[in-house]
């Protein structure tokens, strides 16, 4: 064979291997936006004291979703979009991220951290899809602190994984203020008002989900303080928890709508995202 003939043969693999990384990205980008605006209408519900009984997590968002008709399809779809989600951020921790900083050591390890993430989050839709309903988030958050909690060191162990979801919250509220997803963006051709209208989506639900992230870290690392599992606290109860502030239900309601918009600010991604 040719020199000629295994270069062609060289870029088609790497266009079919492009192609594919696209399709899982963008995949995974729309099933992510489904999940965030359905616990962002559990939360809203939660606030008006009507959430019907599901909880405002993932399991109450399958709960929602299982409730639809072609539910159990739309679950499994879910399920395997978020696998999707999986693959994309192996492919960016094995050959690097879009963009000339792509490849560098720290996003490489983000993205194996994100890896690690969607994947236990798919495992647990499909476990759904499958039949098994399992426990709440919360149960899950406390039995897990629990369990942390037993091993040696283990109160330090807990501690430290609460102050680093508290302080990748932070992160990601202050990456959404700074627009710093704009980098990330190909809106070549694009009206500024579709341009105004999906920064306002990436700060307001960027801002959101930081929110949930940095209080629910706040809740582990005060579980770790007490030596109490019991303190831990999954999604639901986290947003419960805003009821309970001197702003009463509205910073739920606040919350709840930015991360409805983080939904809609995924599926916006799925659309001009680089990958």
């Amino acid at each position: 064979m040719s020199r000629s003939e295994q270069a062609r043969k060289g870029v088609r693999a790497a266009s079919r291997g492009g192609r594919a990384r696209e399709v899982t990205a963008r995949c995974g980008l729309l099933a992510r936006g489904v999940l965030y605006v359905l616990v962002g209408v559990l939360a809203l519900r939660v606030a008006f004291g009507d959430s019907g009984g599901k909880e405002a997590d993932r399991q109450g968002a399958l709960q929602e979703l299982a409730g639809k008709p072609f539910g159990s399809a739309l679950v499994w779809a879910v399920g395997i979009g978020l696998v999707c989600m999986m693959l994309w951020r192996l492919s960016e921790a094995v050959f690097g991220a879009a963009g000339p900083d792509g490849g560098k050591p720290l996003k490489r390890l983000s993205a194996a951290g994100r890896t690690v993430f969607y994947g236990v989050v798919a495992f647990s839709v499909l476990s759904f899809a499958a039949g098994g309903g399992g426990h709440s988030g919360d149960q899950q958050s406390r039995d897990a602190t629990a369990r942390a909690l037993e091993l040696p060191a283990g109160q330090w162990l807990v501690g430290a994984a609460g102050l680093g979801i508290a302080i990748a919250g932070v992160v990601i509220g202050v990456q959404a203020a700074r627009r710093t997803f704009r980098k990330h963006l190909a809106m070549g051709g694009v009206s500024e008002s579709v341009r105004k209208a999906v920064d306002f989506l990436g700060v307001a639900g960027g801002l959101a989900r930081g929110v949930l992230f940095a209080a629910a870290g706040g809740f582990v690392v005060y579980a770790a303080v007490r030596f109490d599992p019991a303190q831990a606290k999954g999604m639901d109860d986290t947003l419960r928890s805003f009821t309970a502030t001197p702003a009463g239900p509205w910073l739920l309601v606040v919350v709840a709508v930015g991360l409805m918009l983080f939904g809609a600010f995924s599926w916006a991604m799925a659309r001009w995202r680089e990958v």
